[in-house]
């Protein structure tokens, strides 16, 4: 079985990791504590799909279409230093990959993946697989697939503040800045202009993104476009009050309302005591990354009503304080800021998780800031019975084929 809300795999037949490859360790490494947010600390090879034949069986085996593959692939892991939530310096992990045969100067591509329980449920960790397909479709058309695995995931330390818009965009960009430090080893350059999208969870971190370059704060990368597809943009005014209604049905419904209270409490202190707020208080641990989402889908109750105490409930239905503000914040992915880049918002028909109305919510406030943002609904595909999953699917090779477009003037 598989399930994904804001796209948290919560289990399915068993993915291949990437093989591991000797890891190039540079010579900023010795001089991690001292050197800027970006700065490369290890770049390792993953794996290589020499033919565009390759690239196309590599995808079709996670589900995805091959109709836009021009180019073989090569994929590396890149480590890098960025700063946690709080500022403080970290290390994140991300996949880049590059087609093979292509110009030397190559347009930057920035994926952002959608949620997962465990540290592996990162692009870098897995191949031909639902979360590193996007990256590799974007690089075989002739780009530079640029994908973060966020903090804590991959080989990040700590916990995965999931949600956080902030850091999601620093993790973002210092990926694309390790990614413009390395591709010269290469014998590429990356462009100036960034391509932006991402999926569920990562619709927010990719607006956020995009936001952050639109903003100039970084001086080489600029913002080219944005398709961020089947967002829970408007996070706690629709998604949340979903989740706890019920009209995010089942497993996916009470799995997002337990990790909304274990990672929002990590930043915001919403609780002292798990018992406080969950029926069950070991829910908490199975959000270590160390679970995976099959363990979590096992670990956790049937119902939302089952999973909450009357406080926890009475958390989520009434926010108030730090977490009112953090919801605020996630809520302002389309609100306080006008792209000036071309956009589209992508979704699919009868999204059971990220459900739609989050879609036109945020249509609804780029408009009323001036910008035309087109809806572009991919229909009811499926992937694995969930059709949140099967819009990720159906999406990429239509942005991939927009983004060419887009480039070709």
């Amino acid at each position: 079985m598989a399930a994904l809300c804001c796209g948290l795999l919560l289990g399915g037949p068993a993915i291949a990791t990437a093989a591991a490859a000797p890891t190039i360790h540079t010579k900023e490494q010795a001089q991690h504590d001292t050197r800027g947010r970006g700065t490369l600390v290890s770049a390792e090879r993953l794996y290589t799909l020499a033919t565009p034949e390759a690239v196309a069986a590599e995808l079709r085996a996670a589900g995805f279409d091959a109709d836009t593959v021009r180019h073989g692939v090569v994929a590396f892991r890149l480590v890098y230093r960025t700063v946690d939530p709080h500022g403080r310096p970290t290390t994140a992990s991300g996949l880049l990959a590059l087609p093979v045969d292509a110009t030397r100067r190559l347009p930057a591509v920035s994926f952002a993946h959608g949620t997962g329980s465990h540290k592996d449920d990162a692009p870098s960790m897995q191949r031909a697989a639902f979360l590193s397909a996007p990256v590799i479709a974007h690089a075989s058309a002739g780009a530079a697939g640029i994908a973060p695995d966020y903090l804590g995931m991959g080989k990040g330390p700590g916990p995965h503040p999931w949600m956080d818009i902030g850091s999601e965009t620093t993790a973002s960009l210092d990926m694309l800045r390790a990614a413009r430090a390395f591709t010269p080893r290469t014998g590429h350059v990356l462009d100036r202009e960034v391509m932006v999208t991402g999926f569920s969870q990562g619709a927010s971190a990719a607006l956020g993104l995009g936001r952050a370059l639109q903003a100039g704060e970084d001086r080489w990368f600029r913002l080219g476009a944005l398709a961020p597809i089947s967002g829970a943009y408007d996070f706690g005014g629709t998604e949340l009050p979903a989740l706890l209604d019920g009209t995010v049905k089942g497993k996916p419904g009470v799995v997002y309302t337990a990790y909304t209270l274990v990672a929002f409490n990590r930043l915001h202190h919403l609780y002292d005591d798990p018992a406080e707020v969950f029926v069950d208080p070991t829910v908490e641990t199975l959000f270590d990354g160390a679970h995976t989402g099959h363990q979590i889908m096992l670990g956790t109750p049937d119902t939302v009503t089952a999973l909450l105490t009357d406080h926890g409930r009475a958390l989520l239905e009434r926010p108030t304080g730090w977490f009112a503000q953090a919801l605020r914040t996630t809520d302002a992915v389309c609100t306080d800021w006008a792209p000036r880049a071309p956009i589209r918002l992508y979704m699919a028909t009868g999204d059971e998780e990220a459900i739609p109305a989050n879609t036109e919510q945020c249509r609804t406030a780029l408009r009323r800031s001036g910008v035309r943002a087109p809806v572009v609904d991919v229909g009811a595909v499926d992937y694995r019975g969930s059709r949140h999953l099967g819009s990720n699917v159906a999406a990429t090779s239509e942005i991939v084929r927009w983004f060419g477009e887009l480039r070709r003037g």
